[in-house]
């Protein structure tokens, strides 16, 4: 039986309008419409056109339903710069995300989540506490994607080629997900995971959306990457931004986040916080990371993908499992699926083993 539900999401995956599939497709756009809505079923002929214009498997279309990230519930930072296609698009890579864990999930024992609830915390509060929960005391984190998914939180990448998507979050059950923007650079994208992580333990049960809720989530990853105490021991005064630039390899942040973190603990004042945030638009370190350190790869699917190598399950016979396109598992994963020479995990590595064994 063809599914009209998949219809939508290769189509919003492709960030195509009902109006240019059926453009694309020689219909009308109400015939689209009856499509997707399950009153009428495509012809054999019309099939094959959906499986070249949308780039996925026949196959793909005859499946069960399969469930998605609600997107009332999913925690997008840049809702007023996003469009919709943008956004359907990124939830669409979390419903392939969803069909590619369960599968993983029958395969291999994966670390279960040991998030706790800090709803109603203020956000340095609840830094604090998850922190004092996971033994990290006031030190510095090496690897924040390592160190999630050592904590259960499962870790994708989103290869969206805009800036307007810098990542999000999703409870599934008891299971919380995170995707990543990969085309962020390697700060941004730790002071995103750790933003995500304060959505899951701040939100965890919906309510208010807005830009107060991302506030929230936002101070929590400076507090949780920028512990008060370390900072002040490290850095109690600032006298020059070239000061801070060698300061910023400590916590692994972005530069423009150190200073935003020095103002909010008064180590800076007003008026060295806009001094430093002009000198730093002049010299470009807005637009462009100064000494970006290495970008942070999944060990998780690293491991998994390497147990799935041993066995002869290469990522073509993955995607035709799952009857998705390759490229699109390739891109939920870090890019590890042509890359096996990708780091090695030293800190936070979780136990891995197969289900069968």
């Amino acid at each position: 039986m063809f599914t009209p539900s998949r219809l939508t999401l290769a189509r919003e995956r492709r960030r195509l309008s009902k109006k240019g599939l059926a453009e694309a497709l020689s219909v009308t756009p109400h015939t689209v419409l009856r499509y997707e809505s399950g009153d009428i079923v495509p012809i054999d002929d019309v099939v094959l056109r959906m499986v070249s214009v949308l780039s996925f498997p026949r196959e793909f279309f005859f499946k069960p339903d399969i469930d998605g990230p609600n997107p009332a519930s999913a925690s997008f930072r840049s809702m007023s710069a996003m469009s919709a296609k943008e956004r359907d698009a990124a939830l669409a890579a979390g419903t392939l995300a969803f069909e590619f864990s369960d599968w993983v999930d029958q395969q291999f024992d994966l670390p279960e989540p040991s998030l706790v609830d800090l709803a109603g915390d203020s956000p340095e509060v609840a830094a604090r506490a998850l922190r004092e929960e996971w033994g990290l005391g006031e030190r510095p984190i090496k690897n924040v994607v390592h160190l999630l998914e050592s904590k259960g939180v499962r870790l994708f990448s989103i290869a969206e080629n805009t800036l307007a998507v810098d990542a999000f979050s999703v409870w599934r059950g008891d299971r919380p997900l995170v995707f990543l923007n990969t085309i962020k650079s390697a700060e941004r994208s730790r002071h995103d995971a750790a933003h995500e992580l304060g959505h899951l333990v701040l939100h965890k049960h919906g309510g208010p959306q807005g830009r107060g809720v991302e506030e929230e989530a936002d101070q929590f990853a400076s507090s949780f990457l920028m512990p008060e105490e370390d900072v002040r021991a490290a850095l109690p005064r600032v006298h020059a931004l070239a000061q801070l630039l060698e300061a910023k390899k400590r916590w692994g942040v972005s530069l423009m986040s150190l200073v935003v973190r020095l103002n909010r603990l008064r180590i800076l004042t007003d008026w060295q916080y806009r001094m430093f945030c002009i000198e730093a638009s002049e010299r470009g370190y807005r637009k462009k990371e100064p000494m970006e350190m290495p970008r942070e790869r999944s060990v998780v699917w690293e491991k998994v993908l390497t147990a799935l190598w041993s066995e002869r399950i290469t990522k073509d016979e993955i995607a035709k499992i799952l009857c998705i396109p390759p490229n699109e598992i390739e891109n939920l994963l870090f890019g590890l699926m042509g890359d096996r020479e990708a780091e090695r995990a030293v800190d936070f590595r979780p136990p891995l083993r197969l289900v069968s064994e």
